[in-house]
């Protein structure tokens, strides 16, 4: 049984709530499969743009390429956030890095620490992922235009470390672990959709700049594996370019631009930070 005290609610939310489109809509959830599915559905059927479903546990919570998500309930923040950009499909591509500086300014106004990005889109507090990010895209492929954005986010707010799998305890964290305290997790999602909120807006009319990426970028100065198959190379992360592709330069000196989805990119002791 979930504890009602500690949900989210609507009216827990809106007295930190300013937005103009990320929030026109709001549903909560006490449990779902997984935001992003049940939002993909709802955008199918012509849900609003700005339409949010908060969940306070998801059974089938999942990141990139597939994996799992831990989503245990009433830790942390998961919620899947829907948008309908009048944009080509190959302009929305990288909205996800966009989304990680949103993060970033959302979490400093919250809870006063800025996270770092590792590349392409975790977000880290000290040497721990505290946030992963999965977006997925609906278009018309007639036109190429986007039908929508679904912009899911799993942020770790008062997880212990004994709460993460046995396998996920040395790099998982929580904004909790990061800070010593507990936190009230309204005025954080509300941060978090406030601060979406004037992103997509910078974003659409061309105000965003990939330079505040990599003001973030921890990634970047790192020695990294560039892991292709079987192939696993050492080189140095030396920045991240306008398409958002990770620069690196290989022990021999070549450089090469390094697209997410291509390869995997790993530190040297197992983890990029």
């Amino acid at each position: 049984m979930l504890n009602r005290a500690i949900m989210v609610t609507e009216e827990s939310l809106r007295p930190y709530l300013n937005t103009r489109v990320v929030g026109s809509k709001l549903i909560f959830r006490e449990e779902t499969g997984s935001t992003n599915d049940d939002l993909k559905r709802l955008a199918q059927e012509g849900a609003a743009d700005g339409t949010v479903e908060i969940a306070e546990q998801q059974t089938s919570g999942r990141g990139r390429l597939g994996r799992s998500f831990q989503s245990p309930a009433q830790k942390g923040l998961y919620l899947s956030v829907l948008l309908r950009p009048q944009i080509k499909a190959e302009q929305a591509i990288n909205f996800t890095a966009v989304a990680a500086t949103a993060m970033c300014d959302a979490l400093e106004q919250a809870v006063g620490v800025r996270p770092g990005i590792k590349w392409t889109n975790d977000l880290l507090m000290g040497d721990r992922k505290i946030c992963g990010i999965l977006t997925e895209l609906g278009a018309d492929y007639q036109t190429g235009m986007v039908d929508y954005i679904v912009l899911g986010i799993g942020l770790n707010v008062n997880e212990c470390e004994d709460e993460f799998a046995p396998e996920l305890r040395s790099i998982a964290g929580s904004i909790a672990m990061a800070t010593g305290r507990q936190w009230d997790r309204a005025p954080i999602l509300a941060a978090v959709l406030n601060a979406l909120d004037r992103v997509y807006a910078d974003w659409q009319e061309g105000r965003w700049s990939v330079d505040r990426y990599r003001a973030d970028c921890t990634t970047i100065g790192k020695p990294v594996r560039v892991i292709r198959g079987d192939e696993v190379k050492n080189a140095v992360a030396e920045a991240v370019d306008d398409a958002f592709a990770l620069v690196v330069r290989y022990e021999d000196g070549t450089r090469e631009h390094v697209f997410t989805g291509e390869v995997t990119v790993r530190g040297q002791d197992g983890y990029a930070k």
